[in-house]
């Protein structure tokens, strides 16, 4: 691969003849690994032109390093690092000039130390990855994925791989969404109110962004998912966290004054409760009464193996205030970042503008991916692929939590991919997933999910969509050990 032009420039007020600073400046991208060994240098022609200096100087250069064999010579070909430069074993930029901006000063708002999960990097080299939300290899069809990609590559869909479509979104999937995927919730709705975005948690932004301000009000589960919580905070609106029970989210405890409540009715993030279909109802009559929008987070519905699940608080809507979040990202893979939002005209309108401003729309080719692996039936059977292993994952999981006198405090009615667990009052899960890791376990501490200053420590998260069913009973073995020896 050759080395672009574009990288070679020179210092203003640099000491020394051209010709040295040329060396100079090629010898300190060798040295500090920016160019690799067999990488081409342009042509003395060439760069001689990009640096405004005659051929010759360049030439010059290069013959000097090619004496101390920094470059070597292949004939017509050209000048290449050489296989015996003092190359260093990674890359390690050169030191710049002592910075000078007072970033206190600089920055305006702070979005970084909020409440995190720290996800290891090296996650798959755990033997009992007890991770959420990560895709598990074994059960993911990358032949049929392939060929979709490939097929959206084609000339035939050169428009949708390469269009900017400004605010709108690749008209197949829309349409499958809209014929095929909202209907199974029991939703009807036209084109126009439905937006393609990158993720849930881009559609709960957008959400977010759309609906409140410092004026207004939100309430939320407590606890939550984390990162819903923040987006909130930087919204500056004003935040109600609200204790969830056995049912989820309890209707009475809404503030009168709310403006937007934030829900997960079909698996609540992270204690997996389900809602019944009884509170649905008094949660939109609350809405109703109070004259507050809902935001329905939806996911993790179509990992419902233990029976049919609850139809969704969208489809129950009259009223047009529910603004409903789906994801392909659990389903697939949470790389692909695909989700959607469903709601009134009004809304989508707004949130495709918002959208348009900041990302403009999702990569086309992405989306015709989806849309043809989606209507060519490939995701329905990893569905039913995925549902038949992790009811297995599940049973395993329950049967050894059950045997080594672990507490599961809260498992999704109808399924999902993990189990919100409680330990012994005192322990903190934080130092026991610290401790966990040297036993090549990996748990997930569930301190971030709650608010408030006096956050309990005891719980944990037990995902179990990228662990093999052999290995669960070993690794929970491994956990209750753990615990006992923190709870003494």
């Amino acid at each position: 691969m050759a080395i672009p032009v574009e990288t070679f420039f020179l210092k203003q007020g640099a000491q020394g003849t051209l010709q040295a600073q040329i060396q100079q400046m090629i010898a300190e991208g060798i040295l500090s690994g920016r160019f690799h060994v067999g990488e081409k240098l342009p042509s003395s022609r060439r760069l001689a032109t990009h640096l405004g200096v005659s051929r010759i100087t360049v030439t010059l250069a290069y013959t000097e390093l090619l004496a101390n064999d920094y470059l070597t010579s292949r004939g017509r070909s050209g000048y290449f690092v050489s296989e015996n430069a003092p190359i260093p074993p990674s890359y390690a930029p050169m030191e710049r000039d002592q910075e000078t901006v007072d970033w206190s000063r600089a920055i305006a708002r702070k979005f970084s130390g909020g409440d995190t999960l720290q996800k290891p990097a090296d996650w798959r080299d755990y033997r009992y990855p007890f991770i959420y939300g990560q895709a598990d290899p074994t059960l993911f069809d990358h032949a049929n994925w392939r060929l979709c990609a490939v097929r959206a590559l084609g000339q035939k869909d050169f428009a949708s791989l390469t269009a900017d479509y400004v605010d709108q979104d690749d008209p197949l999937l829309i349409e499958f969404i809209a014929r095929h995927t909202l209907p199974r919730r029991g939703i009807s709705a036209r084109p126009e109110e439905i937006l393609i975005t990158l993720g849930a948690q881009n559609a709960l932004w957008l959400a977010a962004r759309v609906l409140l301000n410092r004026r207004r009000k939100a309430a939320v589960e407590d606890p939550c998912y984390y990162a819903l919580r923040e987006l909130l905070i930087q919204s500056r609106c004003n935040l109600v966290p609200l204790r969830v029970d056995l049912d989820g989210l309890p209707p009475d405890a809404i503030p009168d004054d709310t403006d937007v409540i934030f829900t997960t009715p079909s698996h609540q993030s992270p204690t997996t409760a389900t809602m019944p279909v009884s509170r649905r109802h008094a949660l939109l009559e609350r809405a109703r009464e109070i004259d507050a929008m809902i935001v329905e987070d939806d996911y993790e519905f179509e990992l419902a193996f233990l029976g049919a699940p609850s139809p969704a608080l969208k489809s129950l809507d009259r009223d047009g205030r529910v603004i409903y979040v789906g994801s392909f990202s659990k389903s697939l893979f949470p790389g692909l970042r695909l989700g959607y939002m469903v709601g009134s005209e009004p809304f989508i309108r707004e949130a495709r503008a918002l959208r348009s401003l900041v990302l403009r729309h999702p990569p086309g080719h992405i989306q015709r991916t989806a849309a043809y692996f989606l209507s060519l039936g490939h995701y329905d059977a990893q569905i039913r692929r995925m549902s038949s292993v992790l009811l297995q994952r599940r049973q395993e999981i329950e049967r050894a939590i059950a045997q080594h006198g672990l507490s599961i405090a809260g498992r999704g009615v109808y399924g999902g991919s993990s189990l919100w667990m409680q330990a012994p009052v005192g322990v903190d899960c934080g130092a026991l997933a610290m401790a966990l890791r040297g036993e090549s376990v990996h748990i997930e501490p569930g301190v971030a999910f709650f608010s408030g200053p006096d956050r309990p420590t005891n719980y944990y998260r037990l995902g179990y969509s990228s662990i093999p069913t052999s290995r669960i009973a070993p690794g929970i073995e491994r956990i209750a050990g753990a615990i006992a020896r923190h709870a003494g």
